[in-house]
């Protein structure tokens, strides 16, 4: 039998919130609880969509070291996002064998803010969990990494892959993740201009990336002479 390449894929995708009844801004019609791989590819509506997300995971009620919730709709949904200091972004990374089918998801409790721990399967002590129900688990085996769907399954779909290759696919999650980021800025901007540089910031500290300067102004065309 000919040969069959294996393809896996990795995403960083963010756990949807129910939109139901949401009026903020415009949101796309993504399933609830489903999970959205986020990436500069966005449409604005996607976009919108991630930020309700990540604002709602963080909608809790303020407790004494913060000011009282505003009194807008707006401003009073923005307020855990603008004021907590330990933000968290609901998801992880997707894995995908696309050969095999075989999908490792983040489970429950876990974030994005903590992809880095698959560094730790890497460069640290060899293993990481991201969550349950399903309990995924990554464990490096020499050059190899081995990523267990549930690790509370005795008959687990497993992926396997080499290190190296495993480190190339979090590289490019974390492209994947500034692009999200650059497009979410300038969607802010568009959005939420009395409050696009601090919900802009939020996300950055959110998804644990630098912080991203305004939106760049479009070049003057200069004036004809004479």
């Amino acid at each position: 039998m000919p040969h069959t390449l294996q393809v896996i894929v990795l995403q960083p995708v963010l756990e949807v919130s129910d939109p139901s009844g949401f009026t903020l801004w415009p949101v796309a019609g993504i399933e609830p609880y489903g999970f959205l791989p986020l990436s500069g590819s966005l449409a604005p509506a996607e976009v919108g969509t991630a930020v309700m997300s990540i604002a709602a995971h963080n909608d809790v009620v303020p407790d004494d070291d913060r000011p009282p919730r505003p009194t807008d709709p707006l401003g009073c949904f923005l307020h855990g996002l603008l004021t907590m200091d330990d933000l968290f972004a609901s998801g992880g990374l997707r894995v995908t064998d696309t050969v095999t089918g075989v999908t490792l998801l983040p489970g429950c409790c876990n974030g994005l803010e903590e992809r880095h721990d698959w560094f730790d399967v890497l460069d640290g002590n060899g293993w990481a969990s991201f969550g349950h129900d399903p309990s995924p688990l990554a464990e490096r085996h020499g050059d190899d990494v081995r990523l267990t769907v549930d690790a509370d399954r005795d008959d687990s779909p497993v992926i396997e892959l080499a290190a190296g290759e495993l480190r190339r696919l979090l590289t490019g999650a974390e492209r994947d993740l500034t692009g999200f980021l650059t497009l979410a800025a300038a969607w802010a901007a568009r959005q939420l201009p009395d409050h696009a540089a601090p919900v802009t910031s939020a996300l950055a500290r959110t998804l644990v990336l630098p912080a991203q300067g305004p939106p760049s102004a479009s070049p003057r065309r200069p004036e004809a002479v004479g």
